[in-house]
This record gives C-alpha cells, structure tokens and sequence, in this order.
C-alpha cells in the first residue's frame, strides 16, 4: 500500500465519522449539493436536483431524480455499483480501489 493510498482511506474514515458525528440530526433530511471527489481532489460539485452523468477515469456517476449512484466501476469488488441511490445529508459512496468519493451535503 502507498502513502496516498493510507491518505484516501484516512480521509475517506474521517469523513464517515464526521458525517455520523455532526449528521446525527441531519440523517433523513434531504441534501441539495453533491460532491465527487477523485484523488482527493473535487471533480464536480452541484446540485442534486440536476440530471448530469459525470465521467471519471474508472467510474461514472449519474445525478438523476434528486439522488446519486455509481453507474459502473472498473473495480474488481463493484461495492460502489452495488450501493443504493443516495440524497441524504451526510451520505457517501466510496470506491477505494479508485479513490472515488460522492457524498451528499
């Protein structure tokens, strides 16, 4: 494992804690903004309520009807795929091995 690799999983836990920490009364409530992140660095950020498909290197992530989902993944375990539509506040989609994030604030 590489030192980014250590960095986008500390980064991707902290950012789960906080999430449940600070999310606690925000859980349910439904977001407006969508973040994706690749590499740590922001890819997109805009509204959920926008229909958009954004392309990344191994992973395409579609903003559809107010929610967010992982289209597909070049990754072998395909958690990110698999993972339910998010909207929420305070919900996040992870592909590790592609160090991709969208979360939902």
């Amino acid at each position: 494992m590489k030192k980014g690799d250590i960095f986008i999983i500390a980064a991707v836990i902290l950012a789960v804690v906080l999430s449940v920490i600070f999310g606690i009364g925000l859980l349910g409530e439904k977001g407006n903004t969508v973040i994706i992140k690749e590499n740590n660095e922001v890819v997109y950020e805009g509204s959920i309520t926008a229909d958009k498909t954004i392309t990344l290197s191994h992973n395409t992530v579609v903003i559809k009807k107010g929610e967010v989902y992982v289209r597909n993944a070049d990754c072998k375990n395909q958690i990110c795929v698999n993972h339910k539509p998010i909207s929420k506040k305070g919900e996040v989609i992870t592909c590790l091995p592609n160090k991709v994030l969208a979360e939902i604030r």
